[in-house]
């Protein structure tokens, strides 16, 4: 049977065995921002991988990089002012950065599609949720309008939105805020996407909504073995459904592990104030954990270790020395000169 461009895309190499590389592989990326007050260093050497089914939840306060470096995995970045001066985006082998515009069109939404962070904002006012979801198969697919409504329908009722028959003609502003992002997710997968990244998919959602998202999002990944990168600020969010977990800190990756490691004992001190700062049943009546301080300016990051002026972990050496990203463990690896006194909760 002759392979569609779903199968095979321009520029996209399908060759090795199956397990020859990861699916996909983010290997010391930088990102840049030239601005009129200086560079803004918004990404500095990143690397992490996700494979099938595999969940990688990226954490971070905002400004971190986590968004940043999602929006360059999908080639969304407006350059300039971005600048990716170094590092490369591999998926399935082939590095992304060395396509042409007219192949990465065809890898994004196809092969690796996006749930971006404000449901609203992202869906047009102007059109009914059914014409955005259809256009996808309009566009990539080649289908008719009513071939493509018909996918729109069975796309709504995947994610479990009710009436969706009938409310396929309604517009983004009729659907609530939980609604809202189920139709932002299943635009995102009606193309069956290989990689799937969800930015703070549940921010501004109640808590029982919250939990709703993520059962459908570990609902739809068992069904097809899909990466999921889950970009979050929040550690109470992805207890349940990670597998491994990326700290991301000032633009770089202060700490990875398993994600039983991480809850078990963090082994930097941003991954322990981060845990600590979750609420607690056991705490009530207890004054809410916060971090110190603010996180830095990129313009103008601390010399050593860009934590090191929240950090009560603190000696001298981390105001000079800036410790790489080393393994710790096994399944592990920590970017701070102390991690065995923060794994053991001692302070300095």
């Amino acid at each position: 049977m002759k392979k569609t461009s779903a199968d095979v895309l321009p520029g996209l190499s399908e060759g090795g065995a199956p397990g020859d590389h990861p699916l996909l592989a983010v290997d010391n990326l930088h990102v840049e921002f030239q601005t009129r007050a200086g560079v803004v260093r918004a990404v500095n050497g990143v690397s992490y991988t996700v494979g099938p089914g595999e969940t990688l939840a990226v954490l971070g306060e905002s400004g971190s990089g986590k968004s940043v470096t999602a929006q360059a995995i999908m080639g969304i970045l407006d350059m300039p002012p971005a600048v990716i001066p170094k590092g490369e985006i591999r998926f399935k082998g082939t590095n992304l950065l060395k396509l042409s515009e007219e192949a990465r069109t065809q890898v994004r939404g196809q092969r690796i599609a996006m749930i971006f962070q404000d449901a609203l904002s992202a869906l047009n006012p102007v059109f009914t949720v059914g014409w955005q979801i259809s256009e996808m198969f309009r566009v990539h697919r080649g289908m008719s309008k009513a071939d493509g409504l018909k996918k729109a329908i069975e796309l709504m009722d995947r994610v479990r939105i009710p009436a969706a028959r009938q409310r396929v003609h309604d517009y983004p502003h009729q659907f609530s805020g939980g609604m809202r992002q189920r139709i932002m997710i299943a635009m995102s997968i009606a193309l069956d996407p290989e990689v799937l990244i969800a930015d703070e998919p549940t921010t501004a959602l109640d808590v029982t909504v919250q939990a709703q998202i993520m059962e459908l999002l570990a609902e739809l990944q068992r069904e097809s073995r899909m990466g999921l990168i889950l970009i979050t600020h929040d550690l109470g969010v992805v207890a349940d459904v990670a597998d491994k977990i990326a700290v991301m800190y000032a633009g770089r990756i202060v700490e990875n592990a398993p994600v039983h490691d991480i809850y078990k004992g963090p082994a930097h001190p941003y991954t322990k104030g981060l845990l600590e700062s979750i609420p607690r049943v056991d705490l009530k009546g207890h004054e809410l954990y916060a971090i110190k301080g603010l996180p830095p300016n990129l313009l103008d990051l601390p010399t050593g270790c860009a934590f090191h002026p929240r950090c009560p972990y603190r000696q001298d050496n981390c105001v000079t020395d800036a410790p790489p990203l080393h393994e710790v463990s096994g399944t592990r690896n920590s970017a701070c000169h102390y991690w065995r006194e923060v794994l053991d909760g001692e302070h300095q």
